[in-house]
């Protein structure tokens, strides 16, 4: 389970990544990321210092109640094992917001396929944030 300041859990939060992120899919994943830098105006970004925070989509689409429950699982484990392992995937100087959706395909795929698509679609997701930046600077 990720801890509570890890956490993405308002519905509002969860839109402002959707909307104002940027995406990147995957055959078993699309993976949004929305970054909030030290001392943007933005009543969602913590004074505690969270460097991340994540939130799971998995519809009805993906399975019943106990498949959708353990994809959510899964994905929670490999977004807390990578970030954990890799924490250089994300920008510096404040919060990254991140959002993964799970599609049809994920509840079948391996482990080592799930967490190759997720970390694939959040380096994209995160080089296309930068690019998008860079473009409005």
């Amino acid at each position: 389970m990720l801890p509570v300041q890890h956490r993405l859990t308002r519905s509002g939060d969860f839109s402002a990544v959707m909307k104002g992120g940027t995406r990147a899919g995957t055959g078993t994943v699309v993976v949004a990321v929305r970054f909030y830098p030290h001392g943007e105006a933005s009543t969602s970004v913590p004074a505690d210092g969270t460097r991340w925070r994540c939130g799971f989509v998995v519809s009805k689409a993906v399975g019943n109640a106990v498949i959708r429950h353990r994809t959510t699982r899964r994905l929670r484990h490999i977004i807390a094992q990578l970030l954990r392992e890799e924490p250089q995937l994300l920008p510096q100087g404040g919060r990254t917001d991140i959002v993964v959706r799970a599609l049809a395909e994920a509840p079948a795929a391996e482990h080592a396929r799930l967490s190759g698509d997720v970390r694939s679609g959040l380096r994209r997701a995160v080089k296309k944030w930068h690019a998008r930046e860079q473009e409005s600077a």
